[in-house]
């Protein structure tokens, strides 16, 4: 049976694809803004199928890469804190800081875990009753629910020896961010499938109309992908600014009230900084006031120096689709998976490492 799904999928991509080369006439740049799109679309070699009208461009869909140099600066000084335990997605622990890296503290003694949830990093909380537990909070509206529900479930139980360092980032105020850029240029956004199945579709709507820059919501497999493509090709061709959903299967437009529900009742919109965009007003979450005893940022002095990029690397342009990795002095000489300079080389979802591993030249 899976030979046969993948047998059909083939046949279903080249006629999309046929189809693309046939209908596609204006020149334009479309943004994929998930790093799960990035590596796909790489991994299955999509580019190449594409009529020469059509380019793609990675956006900052790779929460790990988005998140500023000062909030991995912030997690150093929690992990050099004595009795504090941090606990973290196993991507951020690699990525440097202005001067160090969570692996580098965890080879000189203190205390980070990888954990795969906030609920994991909560039960660390409960079997580590004599340690201050503090979870990293990275990610976009897909993972926001899930520690909203860790912060409420600590809440109801009463735990005290844990909380959350809060470096969540949402979506939209950053596509908006985006097409005010006047360096960058983007007709049409590849919308990220799991965001959208929190969201819904109502939040890409002034992005569309404002910008007259149509977006379609798409799963991730390379046939989903391409017919998201030739949507958003079709939509450009007939000067339509619309929202469409082409993962059906999974996302409904009013999205998941009950996650947003909890994401909302825990958190609140503040003005956040993302490396790369620099700071957008109400485009990150923080912790609401009932909530204060588990918010780090009030529990621990993290105050930390400016900071800035590191020298040579444009992790910041190849976030905002500014450039590519290859036009970076650093990609593939200083700037390696093993010895990174930046995130977008650090993340499985990076768009530094989806160029590193599978583009040939």
């Amino acid at each position: 049976m899976k030979h046969q799904d993948e047998f059909r999928d083939g046949a279903l991509a080249r006629k999309i694809a046929a189809k693309l080369q046939e209908t596609s006439t204006k020149p334009i740049r479309l943004m994929e803004i998930c790093g799960t799109h990035t590596m796909s679309i790489f991994r299955h070699g999509l580019r190449s199928v594409l009529p020469p009208t059509i380019t793609l461009v990675s956006g900052p869909g790779c929460p790990v890469c988005v998140t500023a140099i000062e909030e991995i600066d912030r997690a150093v000084r929690l992990a050099r804190t004595p009795g504090v335990r941090v606990a973290t997605f196993g991507d951020l622990i690699r990525v440097p800081g202005s001067e160090s890296s969570l692996k580098e503290e965890t080879a000189a003694g203190a205390k980070v875990a990888v954990v795969y949830s906030a609920l994991d990093a909560l039960k660390s909380a409960w079997d580590n009753p004599s340690e201050e537990v503090v979870f990293l909070g990275i990610g976009f509206e897909t993972t926001a629910p899930t520690v909203a529900a860790a912060v409420q479930r600590a809440a109801q139980d009463q735990t005290r020896n844990f909380s959350i360092l809060s470096a969540h980032k949402l979506l939209p105020p950053a596509m908006e961010a985006l097409l005010a850029d006047q360096e960058v240029k983007i007709d049409g956004f590849i919308c990220p499938g799991h965001v959208t199945t929190i969201i819904g579709t109502e939040p890409y709507r002034s992005v569309a109309e404002r910008h007259r820059t149509p977006c379609v919501v798409t799963g991730f497999e390379p046939v989903d992908i391409l017919q998201g493509i030739l949507m958003l090709s079709e939509l450009i061709e007939a000067d339509r600014a619309e929202v469409v959903i082409q993962y059906k299967r999974a996302v409904s437009p009013e999205g998941n009230p009950k996650a947003r529900a909890v994401m909302d009742k825990v958190f609140k919109p503040v003005d956040a900084r993302w490396r790369g965009l620099g700071l957008i007003p109400l485009s990150g979450l923080g912790l609401r006031d009932e909530f204060g005893l588990y918010d780090a940022r009030q529990r621990f002095d993290l105050e930390v120096p400016p900071t800035a990029e590191p020298p040579g690397c444009r992790c910041g342009d190849v976030l905002r689709g500014a450039a590519a990795p290859p036009d970076c002095r650093l990609f593939r000489t200083l700037c390696t998976p093993d010895r990174p300079v930046g995130p977008c080389m650090v993340s499985g979802e990076g768009t530094c490492a989806a160029y590193f591993k599978y583009q040939t030249a």
